[in-house]
């Protein structure tokens, strides 16, 4: 009863008329943020972070946390009408998303992403309000063996789908890795991959430039390829009754895709160094293990919008729980925002929840309100997004252009990524003719940096036995539930393969 008596002060505080203003800026800004190819949560955080000197501490988070929100949200729009990820927390979204709004459905789309983000956000704000000093424990005996277990389940899930070509999906997998360990060693220092001796593999090869260049510069490629430049517009009605319907079909469709992506991306967020990408490809793996019809996702299943969606709402929220009761930040984003705090003179750790309640509880009250702001700020701008999908292909195809080569500039301002990105561009093309799945490439260059550094950590502690893994009490399961799912492809060639002579 405590808690729910602090939660409605909580909720009290985030409803004053300036935090309210606040939290309706905030997301609203977010949603647009979210949008634009090259920005995400993390810059535009970042870039509004000088604004909120101008009010308390308590409203300031409170706007930044809105934004986050609302970037969360946004993600999804450029993804499912441009193709082109808003940024790499929808990258998922795009697999099921943009072959929706092809189809004729890029309502239904904008929908179920809504929907999913709001339940998603909703269960673990509820599970944050209830077991935050239980789980940040949790995420504290998560040592480098177990994140490592976990990154191999992430692999694991996309190995053993069994819908793809496994052979191909493994050389996908391992193009991804090498392309993650270009740059400089985590560990020692040392140059690595460095192609040419050029300068600008010593940064390593950006997720983000590899992500719009896939999806943006490859996915156009693709569509005046295989259309031959005769494309056709989308469907691009709007009406109350038909949100209604389509949000009726989320939640029938996509009820599993939500479930998973609301639980399993709030604990995958938890963990300090994971992330809403991690937890977003996850969901989207796991999701489309569980299905009854895997062959469907990737050619426009509500699932595969609604399990990424409801996932990186929800790893959002995740990631702020190791932040105010650890001082450990989640995520890039809530790195940001825990230099904010420290700004405005507030020590993040577990004497915070009882020297400043009321900013603690004012905050969390806040993700209560953002999340449904965010939801009917999304809804009412869906017929603007519609809207888009009304413009000729001979429009669209130099806008999807010239956003692709502003947002991949826009990261780093370097011309060498511009390069990169068209270089994926083609590439992606190319590997799509040959039936080369490029979804399990962006899942292991986005893992890649985290599982490489925390196995050979794991494997410092162990003095090289590979034991270590095994032996422990959370990396075991996780270990043994991946192996099992990365040979599951082979029992499904033994299976026809006993039957021949039976028959």
């Amino acid at each position: 009863m405590e808690i729910l008596s602090l939660l409605g002060d909580g909720i009290f505080v985030a409803l004053q008329p300036l935090n309210l203003l606040l939290i309706f800026v905030g997301v609203t800004l977010g949603l647009f943020i979210g949008a634009m190819p090259g920005l995400g949560s993390v810059n535009g955080v970042a870039i509004l972070l000088p604004i909120t000197f101008l009010v308390p501490p308590g409203s300031a988070i409170i706007f930044l946390a809105a934004i986050y929100y609302g970037a969360m949200y946004g993600g999804a729009i450029s993804s499912i009408t441009l193709g082109i990820p808003g940024a790499s927390t929808a990258v998922a979204t795009t697999f099921d998303g943009r072959p929706l709004a092809l189809q004729g459905k890029a309502r239904l789309a904008l929908v179920a992403a809504a929907i999913a983000s709001f339940v998603g956000g909703t269960v673990s704000v509820v599970l944050f309000t209830g077991f935050a000093p239980l789980l940040a424990t949790v995420a504290l005996s998560f040592g480098p063996p177990e994140i490592f277990a976990l990154m191999l389940l992430a692999f694991a899930t996309f190995v053993g789908l069994g819908g793809d070509d496994i052979p191909k999906t493994v050389f996908s997998i391992c193009f991804g890795l090498v392309l993650a360990t270009v740059g400089f060693d985590q560990i020692s220092g040392a140059p690595r991959l460095i192609l040419l001796d050029m300068n600008g593999f010593l940064g390593g090869i950006s997720f983000l430039v590899l992500a719009i260049g896939v999806y943006g510069i490859g996915e156009m490629i693709w569509t005046i390829e295989s259309t031959r430049g005769e494309v056709t517009n989308t469907e691009a009605k709007i009406s109350v009754k038909g949100i209604i319907e389509d949000s009726g079909t989320t939640i029938k469709r996509g009820w599993k895709g939500i479930s998973v992506g609301s639980f399993l991306g709030f604990f995958v967020g938890v963990l300090p160094a994971a992330g809403a990408t991690p937890a977003s490809l996850m969901s989207y793996g796991v999701t489309k293990m569980l299905s009854k019809r895997p062959d469907e996702f990737g050619k426009g299943h509500v699932g595969g919008v609604a399990a990424p969606e409801a996932a990186n709402n929800s790893a959002s929220t995740g990631s702020m729980l190791p932040m105010l009761t650890l001082g450990i930040p989640g995520s890039p984003t809530t790195a940001i925002l825990l230099g904010g705090m420290v700004i405005w003179g507030l020590t993040p750790g577990p004497r915070l929840f009882v020297e400043q309640s009321d900013f603690v509880w004012g905050l969390i009250g806040s993700f209560y309100v953002s999340n449904l702001f965010a939801l009917i700020v999304n809804l009412a701008f869906i017929p603007l997004f519609i809207w888009m999908l009304r413009m000729p292909f001979t429009v669209l195809a130099p806008l999807i252009f010239v956003l692709s080569v502003v947002g991949g500039y826009a990261a780093m301002q370097d011309m060498f990524d511009i390069w990169l990105l068209l270089i994926f561009g083609f590439g992606a093309f190319f590997l799509r003719k040959f039936d080369y799945p490029v979804a399990p490439a962006v899942l292991a260059i986005v893992l890649g940096p985290i599982a490489e550094p925390t196995l050979r950590q794991s494997l410092l502690l162990s003095s090289g036995d590979p034991s270590i893994f095994f032996t422990r009490p959370i990396s075991a399961p996780i270990m043994i539930v991946a192996i099992v799912l990365i040979l599951m492809p082979a029992f499904k060639y033994l299976r026809p393969r006993r039957a021949k002579p039976a028959e």
